[in-house]
């Protein structure tokens, strides 16, 4: 066997994927398989993904979810075209999708079409909804993250608030990569394909099963976060003489004690009322503005040493653009080097995962529309003269 395909770096590699996808769930599932190795083909309508125009807070949707893969232009509304996707999909090992309930089963790419000339099929439905009564309702990840309880954990009481970043289009497609790896680990026992699905209400509620379970630990409802009562009493955000803020979590005895030695505060260390977490945080109220007038002596600058030698849990208040001069990733080589569509360089989060001692991948390029369009159609058979033919009917781009 090939030593490249037991390869820790790259273990997919040989897995074909072909993808029916756009936005960022389904292209989430895509980016992470393809960083670890497979070849994932992206099918897009003749002239590009519309998500590769998204302005706004969609701008980056496109160059996040989709570096590495390859691209083809097919009219799906085409007799031939359909044909040329079917051949794709019998070459390949997995099919990623996720169109509304029932659009590919329409063209005839529904998982049971496909199986009957691929029976080794994997078939990845990223939707709104499992199974269920739901299963036919429109959603998007700031949908479900109002259903499912994320919004009103989010934001203070009565103002629900959507998480930062798409968090659940992204682990909605990490539980799909999963479930592909489970499957792919199935095959191989046993000859045979599966349609996998994940999606975006039951991620919601999985990320919020720790305050279901809050509830059925304790019998009281868990109270939104900004009002949460704090299991530690020093656990929050605190202001420095120069207007930065600083998270610090004070959350075991030992660090208490180290807290208080790194900032001299001998009486405070001493207080019998304050040796357990559980005294400290019954004087929450008490200890919070000692601590606060405290932090607002020292400057960003003087505080983040103090805290680093401590080994203390804190951390600055960072933005996403500070993230491109962040020390860590620059030494780590967390950020991989993108050339954006227009031809301009940048660096970008690849795998945030390690595999013996190295990161899967370093970063990646961005496909124009149809850009592999030839070599795909050829790897699975067509020849230069059909190629050309589709082309001029635009069947292909």
């Amino acid at each position: 066997m090939n030593s490249e395909i037991n390869s820790p770096s790259q273990p997919l590699r040989g897995i074909k994927i072909v993808e029916f996808t756009h936005m960022v769930m389904g292209p989430a599932v895509g980016a992470i398989l393809v960083e670890l190795g497979a070849e994932v083909v992206r099918i897009e309508p003749i002239g590009g993904d519309s998500t590769r125009k998204l302005v706004g807070s969609g701008a980056g949707y496109f160059p996040m979810y989709n570096r590495n893969k390859k691209s083809i232009c097919l009219d799906l509304k085409s007799k031939e075209g359909l044909t040329i996707a079917r051949r794709l999909c019998d070459a390949a090992d997995v099919v990623v999708e996720n169109f509304r309930n029932g659009a590919m089963e329409k063209l005839g790419l529904g998982y049971e079409d496909l199986l009957k000339t691929n029976e080794r099929l994997i078939y990845c439905s990223e939707k709104g909804f499992l199974s269920g009564p739901y299963e036919n309702r429109t959603a998007l990840d700031e949908v479900t993250q109002m259903m499912g309880g994320l919004a009103y954990m989010t934001g203070p009481p009565g103002r629900p608030l959507r998480a930062g970043t798409s968090v659940i289009d992204v682990t909605g497609g990490m539980f799909g990569a999963i479930a592909i790896l489970a499957a792919i680990q199935h095959r191989h026992a046993t000859g045979r394909g599966q349609k996998v699905s994940s999606a975006l209400f039951e991620t919601t509620v999985y990320l919020v099963g720790q305050h279901m379970a809050q509830m059925a630990v304790t019998g009281q409802p868990a109270k939104p976060m900004p009002v949460r009562i704090s299991a530690w009493a020093i656990y929050d955000v605190f202001e420095t003489r120069d207007a930065e803020q600083v998270f610090i979590g004070v959350v075991s005895d030992g660090l208490w004690q180290k807290f208080c030695e790194a900032f001299s505060l001998t009486a405070l260390a001493a207080d019998e009322s304050l040796k357990t977490n559980t005294q400290r945080v019954a004087q929450r109220e008490a200890l919070l503005p000692q601590v606060r007038e405290l932090i607002k002596r020292y400057s960003k600058a003087e505080l983040v040493p103090i805290l680093e030698r401590t080994g203390l849990p804190f951390a600055p208040i960072g933005k996403p653009e500070e993230m491109f001069d962040d020390p860590h990733l620059a030494a780590s080589g967390g950020l991989g080097a993108t050339v954006l569509p227009d031809g301009r360089a940048t660096r970008l989060p690849i795998l945030p995962i390690e595999m013996d001692g190295h990161r899967p991948s370093q970063g990646g390029t961005l496909a124009k529309p149809g850009e592999h369009t030839d070599e795909v159609l050829s790897a699975v058979g067509y020849t230069v003269e059909q190629i050309r033919d589709f082309r001029s009917r635009q069947v292909v781009g």
